[in-house]
């Protein structure tokens, strides 16, 4: 006899309750073997203190960062969508996000007027946070990365730039791919699906050697002032 329908319904629920649950063990037990890794690698280099073995520490400590980066991003790509877009503050965000971002030698400037917001997917803090913490980390020799909004036929452009090295022509594209870069490339790539449940789309336009140009165009109807209608 085949399952009647509201069988089906029933077991689909009930798996859906149960990967998310077995998805945060197994990164539980992950991350708990890296910290065993590491620390015998740790342990490895003290007792065995070679220069000629120095490369290896050093490129197998970078694989494991890159492990655990892709554990974490799976993590947080779980969490897209799983809310639903709501009107965020983009002025409060960019100040919540600058306060986790890693910036102390180099200056934030939030230049959203206080009454804008974006419809977008709550994870936008995220999104914000990537682009400070990839241009901190990237960047150069940064002393500011700046946040501004403007206006081209009806949509709002987010801007979202800095004074570092800036990013080559060829690159502007793949910086969004999972897996290219100097580090993983999932932190960009996960910006981009975010933005893109409420057709928020991210593109960079900066010139190579003075500094990265990323701009997030809101379309229509998913910006507005508070107080002063959409």
């Amino acid at each position: 006899m085949s399952p009647s329908v509201n069988q089906v319904e029933v077991v689909l629920a009930l798996a859906s309750k149960k990967l998310p649950l077995l998805s945060n063990i197994t990164r539980h037990d992950i991350n708990n073997q890296f910290l065993a890794l590491n620390g015998f690698l740790k342990l490895l280099q003290k007792q065995a203190p070679d220069p000629a073995l120095e490369d290896y520490f050093t490129r197998i400590t970078k694989a494991s960062s890159r492990i655990s980066a892709m554990v974490q991003f799976t993590k947080e790509y779980e969490e897209i969508g799983v809310h639903a877009p709501t009107w965020q503050d983009v002025r409060a965000q960019v100040d919540a996000a600058g306060k986790s971002a890693s910036h102390d030698q180099i200056s934030l400037a939030n230049e959203i007027p206080s009454v804008s917001e974006v419809l977008t997917d709550p994870l936008i803090v995220k999104v914000l946070y990537n682009l400070m913490d990839n241009a901190v980390w990237h960047g150069g020799k940064i002393t500011t990365i700046r946040f501004s909004v403007e206006e081209r036929n009806g949509d709002h452009i987010v801007v979202c730039e800095d004074d570092g090295d800036g990013i080559p022509a060829d690159e502007k594209e793949k910086i969004f791919e999972r897996g290219y870069g100097k580090n993983t490339g999932l932190e960009l790539a996960l910006s981009r699906e975010v933005l893109a449940i409420t057709c928020i789309t991210i593109r960079e336009t900066g010139k190579a050697g003075k500094g990265a140009w990323f701009e997030m165009r809101v379309p229509k109807g998913a910006w507005r002032l508070t107080g002063k209608g959409e």
